[in-house]
């Protein structure tokens, strides 16, 4: 039996998946996943299709397993931050009541992200916060689930005796089909459809967001804080921001993803134009494509979620994190972004679900 035994909770997403590559490649982990469907080409994974929702059933579903670290790594989305406080609480309790009184959890691992210092999804941006973010600010004057999670799994901790961490990610970028908030599947599938169609490749953003100062998250680098801090003990119940460690402006990186593309770069208009609004119509070029280059038939929906882009690229202030925190603990992985997306977009080509 190993001694070191994860659950992840969202196992096929875009953070879990990458959580999981990561335990692999260390060895030694016997690694668990929850999920509702069950992830493919990781036969490493033991699966466990297990509705969240459901708290009695899910309960029932996971008493049999002994994990020593969760990998919190799973949100949905309600229709109001209430809805998602109740939603999201709900589901991070149902998995800890499963184990809170078997003594076999070390530590359990939460992310988060970037909303925890501009707001919720409805209020989103309409703060100014002074930049980079610390760790260390107080909270909002706002409902955040965010601050339900933590306080969920604080609360745990204090009754049941296991170390926590929580990772608050900016954007990700990362491997991944079918999640909620995938830029890099979103601009990988535009670009695609603005070079066969011939359709402008305009940055969507704001002005600030174009010419400022901008951080972002590789999977990989998330995946790695995620696992050092649930085995560092001066890690222990602490947050942490998790990004690259470099900066960038989109003027740049949007001429960067142009050019592995092989597209021009239309004029920026100078304003914000939403990318929802640019690829409301793509769905049916998108199909053109799947038939002509043999793709995987994932429909555009699947792949883009140009909404949570948008939130992403209209921000009216620069957005960066301090990593100084976890470099001072030790941690000190580093990701060049560009490359980040590279990757990414190679990864794709290599699935075959973009041309």
């Amino acid at each position: 039996m190993y001694a070191k035994r994860a659950l992840i909770v969202g196992a096929t997403g875009i953070v879990g998946l990458n959580v999981a590559e990561h335990l692999h490649a260390q060895g030694g982990w016997e690694i668990h996943g929850v999920s509702r469907r069950p992830p493919q080409g990781t036969s490493y994974i033991k699966s466990h299709p297990v509705d969240l929702m459901d708290r009695d059933a899910a309960v029932e579903a996971l008493s049999h397993l002994l994990p020593t670290h969760i990998y919190y790594c799973s949100w949905t989305l309600g229709k109001d931050e209430d809805d998602n406080i109740r939603l999201n609480g709900n589901m991070l309790r149902t998995v800890l009541d499963a184990f809170k009184d078997k003594g076999c959890v070390e530590h359990v691992a939460v992310v988060t992200g970037t909303k925890h210092y501009l707001g919720p999804f409805e209020d989103y941006g309409k703060v100014t916060p002074i930049t980079p973010f610390q760790e260390s600010a107080p909270r909002l004057e706002k409902k955040n689930f965010y601050y339900e999670l933590e306080d969920v799994v604080m609360d745990y901790s204090d009754k049941h005796g296991f170390g926590w961490s929580v990772h608050r990610s900016h954007t990700i970028i990362g491997y991944a089909v079918g999640n909620l908030m995938n830029i890099g599947a979103t601009l990988a599938t535009h670009a695609s459809i603005c070079k066969a169609t011939g359709q402008p490749f305009r940055f969507p953003g704001s002005p600030t967001a174009y010419r400022g100062l901008n951080d972002i998250t590789d999977a990989r680098i998330l995946a790695k804080q995620i696992v050092w801090a649930s085995t560092e003990p001066n890690a222990r119940n602490e947050a942490f921001n998790a990004v690259n460690g470099d900066v960038f402006r989109w003027e740049q990186l949007w001429q960067a993803i142009a050019d592995y593309f092989e597209i021009e770069v239309a004029e920026y208009p100078g304003v914000y134009n939403s990318l929802e609004e640019q690829m409301k119509d793509s769905g049916p070029a998108w199909d053109d494509l799947v038939e002509k280059h043999n793709l995987q038939r994932n429909p555009l929906s699947k792949l883009a979620s140009a909404w949570h882009s948008d939130l992403d690229l209209g921000r009216p202030m620069e957005c960066v994190h301090s990593m100084a925190k976890c470099r001072a603990l030790g941690f000190d992985a580093f990701q060049d972004t560009a490359q980040s997306f590279i990757d990414v977009f190679d990864r794709l080509r290599a699935e075959r679900i973009i041309p």
